[in-house]
């Protein structure tokens, strides 16, 4: 990879030849942003809502691409990924508080990330669901594993893991027969109706712009393919915006899917459809017994692939913020005992997805203020420093991130918002 990747940069490889060895850090990111909590999050509000809300999906995946392209820029500038910079660019008050917050944040990723999975393989075949935690925890260190191998196997495999997503919401978009009138309408008008939309709104864009991910692209391209010199870091960086582009493109289209596939199913005569569980039976009924079952293989392959991708942003996190690691199997077993007692305890698995993207929301504006504030310092960045127009864009979504998490505690509280009713 690395050789074809010299070739490229050195003009022996050209057109897609060229683009080929750089494609694959964006599409592990983008495994995050199709996760279980996306498909609980994405359920509820299209079955609730019906297709109001898609502008909230297509304005989480513009700041996403944003987010992860400044994220892939910073390893590709530095050589240091994210918590790294934050380490030693921050006090180490500053930085040992980010480092908490991420790792709930990376509790309440792998929480929705484990249920979604152990729901599946429970509704797929009969598995209790603390055995199929366990099943679920065996086949995602299996994934991880994989990277002794190489990082390319492993990229690989995640990639074909979201190409199975993308087929089955392709299937399923097929059988659903949305309006595409509405789509279209919805997906560039905003709307907002009280606490529950904004508590969904909340949840799709801490399900879409995950904290771990935006941590975890600038790890994936610290080290990969590594510039001589600042024209093929800026080389470099192009190549990785393109693979940023298609990879959360096809994320936020699956995305959108989940969301119109629920409002063109659930949302006349199923409008109380609020949990993976009831769509999956629902949908048998509907749409038959082939889009059930599709849609718990795609949900499957996301619980699988995002689990590994967790536990990967999980090692990036704790060895750059304080400067070690701990074995990939310890953490492994640690973020599954989340789940095992949530089964245990009967929560309702649906419902503590939706509430772990909250968390994940409110979680996400630290790591973003911090990507701001670095990618913007040329003593850093060099020739990759922000353009003002960037920085600019960069600190609008943070600040509607902001605002959205200020609004939802706020109604918490019980406060009234006049704009959301």
């Amino acid at each position: 990879m690395r050789s074809a990747a010299r070739d490229a940069l050195e003009g022996r490889r050209r057109g897609l030849r060229a683009l080929l060895p750089f494609i694959g850090p964006a599409f592990i990111a983008s495994v995050a942003y199709i996760d279980p909590g996306n498909y609980a999050t994405n359920i509820q509000s299209g079955a609730e809502f019906g297709y109001r809300l898609l502008w909230v999906v297509l304005l989480a995946n513009l700041m996403a691409m944003l987010f992860q392209s400044l994220s892939a820029k910073l390893g590709i500038a530095t050589g240091r990924n994210l918590p790294e910079l934050c380490r030693t660019e921050f006090s180490r008050p500053a930085a040992l508080s980010m480092w908490v917050v991420s790792e709930i944040a990376a509790m309440a990723t792998d929480l929705a990330e484990f249920l979604g999975a152990t729901l599946a393989l429970n509704l797929l075949f009969g598995v209790p669901l603390l055995i199929g935690a366990i099943v679920t925890g065996v086949i995602t260190y299996a994934l991880l594993a994989l990277d002794r191998y190489g990082g390319r196997i492993l990229e690989v495999v995640i990639g074909a893991l979201v190409g199975v997503i993308a087929v089955s919401y392709l299937v399923e978009t097929t059988l659903s027969h949305p309006n595409w009138g509405l789509v279209a309408y919805h997906t560039v008008v905003p709307w907002l109706h009280g606490p529950e939309s904004v508590l969904l709104t909340v949840g799709i864009i801490g399900a879409t712009i995950m904290p771990h991910a935006v941590y975890l692209h600038s790890g994936l391209t610290q080290d990969r393919i590594v510039g001589r010199d600042a024209g093929e870091r800026k080389r470099i960086f192009r190549f990785e915006l393109v693979d940023v582009v298609i990879a959360m493109t096809v994320a936020g289209l699956i995305n959108m899917a989940m969301l119109y596939m629920a409002a063109s199913v659930f949302h006349i005569g199923h409008s109380g459809v609020a949990d993976i569980t009831t769509a999956y039976r629902t949908l048998i009924p509907l749409l038959g017994g082939a889009a059930a079952f599709v849609f718990l293989v795609s949900l499957l392959a996301s619980g699988l692939s995002s689990s590994a991708v967790g536990t990967m942003a999980g090692q990036v996190i704790m060895q750059g913020f304080v400067g070690f690691s701990i074995p990939v199997w310890v953490r492994r077993v640690a973020t599954m005992l989340p789940t095992i007692i949530v089964v245990a305890i009967g929560v309702d698995p649906t419902r503590t997805l939706v509430i772990s993207q909250v968390v994940l929301s409110l979680a996400l504006p630290l790591p973003l203020i911090a990507l701001v504030r670095l990618t913007a310092r040329r003593d850093l960045m060099g020739t990759l420093v922000n353009s003002r127009l960037v920085s600019t864009l960069a600190v609008v979504c943070t600040a509607i991130v902001l605002l959205l998490n200020v609004v939802l505690l706020a109604q918490t509280a019980g406060l009234r918002i006049p704009l959301v009713g």
